[in-house]
């Protein structure tokens, strides 16, 4: 299944430069709903998990915090991607959104940086290559 963020062929825009153009068909903002829902049932099991974890810890008085730190982080990625897809979703009406070129994750328009891998995703260019017209 293709990911409903690439780049489509035939696309005007250069691939240095990073930016994408709007999802325009059908099944592309569809696959990104059903990646929204996949999200949102994967944080509520991780919640839950954490949450009875910490209290059968709790219960037999025997509390690893490494192993309540390892479930946050899982569930802090799961939140950052479904926060993420519901900004491109929201965006998607008026912007439009991209994926990092370094780790394949969604962004939305204006993002300097990756949320995920911390990449820049604007294209740099140095001062002494721009010249007066």
């Amino acid at each position: 299944m293709r990911n409903p963020l690439q780049r489509r062929n035939g696309d005007a825009e250069s691939a240095t430069t990073n930016t994408f153009a709007p999802i325009r068909d059908e099944a592309a903002l569809v696959d990104l709903k059903r990646r929204r829902d996949q999200l949102t049932a994967r944080m509520a099991e991780l919640q839950w998990d954490l949450g009875g974890m910490v209290y059968e810890m709790a219960t037999r008085n025997r509390i690893r915090v490494d192993v309540i730190v390892r479930r946050a982080a899982a569930l802090q990625s799961v939140d950052a991607e479904l926060g993420e897809v519901e900004r491109i979703l929201h965006l998607e009406q008026t912007s439009t959104a991209g994926q990092c070129a370094s780790c394949g994750a969604p962004h939305s328009s204006g993002a300097a940086y990756c949320w995920q891998c911390g990449q820049p995703l604007l294209e740099q260019v140095h001062s002494d290559t721009i010249t007066a017209p």
